[in-house]
């Protein structure tokens, strides 16, 4: 099916239909005046002889060249099936008070940002990622696509707040894997989440609920732990120990067939994804085919130069 990415171009035709008529009106008061002419003899001398209604065929291919260059304009298109990747990845970051501390330098929050900006970047082009943040509350700040500048800017933008909601973090993290376009796939793409915490659970759904949910869509999670346990930070104006919770960011990693890391390496990481497997969609995309109709109405063009010149001897 033929589409027009710029359809107000169209309006070119009309001062093509607008010569036509111009052309069809000449020719029938032509008609006329020859009729009302009463010496025939020398009306054939001044008109050519023979050419019957061939002299209408190069005035024909003349139009049809304007018609054809007139939608050319419009910028005529196709649709064509591009191949899609639905590999995703999320990445969740935690951005609780505790995640401040300075017992990892220069701070946790710091050491999982630039982690997290390593991991995406060394990641396969193809893959969709996304992110979210998670406190008190979980929130997706971008929406899985394979557009690695808006997560880089994503997470150099995250603001600490209160409370800690681990599970929520992957309840979300799963929502925005399935908000991925099947385009003519079958199933749920691949996927993997990648979370990096600290703290214990202190909001939202637990842990073991979102282990489950998680395991359940076959969606393995890898936690990062940034920490120690002397960790502490200033609240409120008391200092308070924040320690890592190991146990239970090493369980969600187990449960879900993951991976746990304290102390995470660029190739460590790659075995979050390694095995992941690959799902390809489509999505329908425009393929422009001005240059079809150029070459038509060149064509066309070049068929009114010879017609003309071979039964007149002139351009039209």
């Amino acid at each position: 099916m033929i589409r027009f990415l710029e359809p107000v171009w169209l309006l070119g035709i009309i001062p093509v239909l607008g010569v036509a008529a111009v052309y069809v009106w000449r020719q029938l008061r032509r008609r006329s005046y020859a009729v009302r002419f009463t010496n025939v003899e020398l009306l054939r001398t001044l008109a050519p002889r023979g050419l019957g209604y061939r002299r209408h065929l190069a005035a024909g291919a003349f139009l049809l060249t304007l018609l054809t260059l007139a939608c050319a304009l419009a910028r005529p298109s196709t649709d064509a099936r591009q191949p899609l990747e639905r590999a995703t990845i999320m990445v969740a970051i935690d951005v609780s008070l505790s995640m401040q501390s300075t017992d990892v330098a220069p701070s946790r929050i710091a050491a999982a940002q630039q982690a997290a900006k390593d991991f995406v970047k060394q990641l396969p082009a193809g893959y969709n990622v996304g992110l979210v943040s998670f406190a008190k509350s979980a929130n997706v700040l971008v929406s899985p696509s394979k557009d690695r500048a808006a997560v880089t800017q994503a997470i150099d933008s995250l603001q600490l707040a209160e409370a800690t909601a681990t599970g929520e973090a992957v309840f979300t993290c799963l929502s925005a894997i399935q908000s991925v376009p099947a385009d003519g796939a079958n199933g749920a793409p691949p996927a993997r989440i990648v979370l990096l915490s600290d703290g214990y659970r202190t909001a939202g759904r637990t842990i073991e609920d979102a282990a489950a949910a998680s395991a359940q869509a076959n969606v393995p999670v890898s936690t990062i732990a940034f920490g120690t346990d002397e960790g502490v930070v200033q609240i409120q104006g008391q200092t308070q120990r924040v320690p890592v919770d190991r146990a239970s960011l090493q369980k969600l990693a187990d449960t879900t067939k993951g991976h746990y890391y304290e102390a995470a390496s660029l190739s460590q990481l790659k075995q979050v994804y390694q095995d992941m497997g690959s799902s390809i969609g489509y999505k329908t995309v425009p393929r422009e085919i001005t240059q079809w109709y150029v070459g038509i109405a060149m064509l066309f063009a070049f068929s009114a130069a010879g017609m003309s010149l071979l039964w007149t001897s002139r351009l039209p």
